[in-house]
């Protein structure tokens, strides 16, 4: 491996929160492999798991509707902050979601290519586009979540996140109940605030989780434990994982002294009939999107010369 670019050391800072120094030895022990950088940083202690969502820059607007039994999430991104408060950027982007609704595409090519559901004489892509050269700005319709079922759905910070979640219930009259609508808010607002990447433990994929098992006993003999007391350090670890990334295992934002499983028991308990999460969908404004001019990289380049 020849020499570490600034932009790849300024990557993985923006990844890990790392500083700088610390990125460049990681990347020069892992022979600039991104993902075994990240890796010998978390077994230096250096990183925890959560990625840092870094330098977010991107503008636009996260939308969510909710039709019946049907709803969607989705991102639209413009150059500027000034479009995403646009009225008529802000329109567009609640067609879209209703377009989703009612069209059920496959992805993002299948709704650029669907009729537009405002005017069925051009396609979303040309509405896109006469969008583009009205407001005078690029954007860019990035990503989209449908769901059907019992669903609810929440934006925060003007359209910065947007929540979607798809509840199962015993008896589904039962979502109509003032007290499971202000629970499954109250899920939705968990979701936005502390980002859970998983519903339940089991969902967590067995490759991801054998690797976590690797990284937490390469930090416990790092800290020079002994194997046996590294196993039982490891066990303690993988716990405190499920807090942070299982939805059902973190503790609920407004009452720590109960996880969102046990609020949720309660809730059921209390509207007579069972309660599951199924599956929820969390997008962030701008997420993994880079300013377009950012001098960054020539800071981190004149500092590591």
């Amino acid at each position: 491996m020849g020499v570490i670019s600034a932009q790849t050391v300024k990557e993985l800072r923006e990844m890990t929160g790392c500083g700088m120094m610390d990125c460049k030895k990681a990347l020069s022990e892992s022979g600039g492999d991104m993902d075994k950088a990240v890796e010998y940083l978390r077994e230096k202690g250096l990183a925890s798991a959560q990625k840092k969502a870094g330098r977010i820059a991107s503008e636009g607007i996260v939308d969510v509707i909710v039709e019946g039994n049907v709803g969607a999430v989705l991102e639209v991104n413009s150059e500027t902050d000034f479009v995403g408060k646009n009225a008529d950027f802000q329109g567009f982007v609640k067609a879209l979601a209703k377009q989703i609704i009612k069209e059920n595409p496959a992805d993002v090519d299948a709704l650029l290519a669907s009729k537009y559901i405002e005017n069925s004489a051009q396609s979303v892509d040309e509405a896109l586009k006469e969008k583009i050269a009205t407001i005078g700005e690029n954007m860019n319709i990035r990503r989209f979540v449908r769901y059907e079922g019992t669903l609810v759905g929440y934006v925060h910070g003007g359209g910065r996140i947007g929540v979607l979640v798809k509840f199962a219930l015993g008896d589904s009259s039962k979502s109509e109940d003032e007290a499971f609508k202000a629970y499954a808010k109250d899920v939705a607002m968990q979701i936005a605030a502390l980002y859970p990447r998983y519903v339940k433990r089991e969902d967590i994929p067995a490759d991801v989780l054998e690797k976590e098992r690797e990284i937490f006993k390469a930090q416990a003999m790092n800290e020079g434990k002994p194997e046996n007391i590294a196993e039982k350090m490891v066990q303690g670890r993988i716990e405190k994982y499920y807090k942070e990334f299982c939805l059902v295992d973190q503790e609920f934002v407004k009452d720590p002294e109960q996880n969102v499983a046990s609020y949720t028991k309660g809730i059921a308990s209390q509207i007579g009939t069972s309660i599951e999460i199924v599956e929820f969908a969390r997008l962030e404004k701008g997420e993994g999107l880079e300013k377009k001019d950012d001098n960054f990289a020539d800071e981190v380049a004149s500092m590591i010369k």
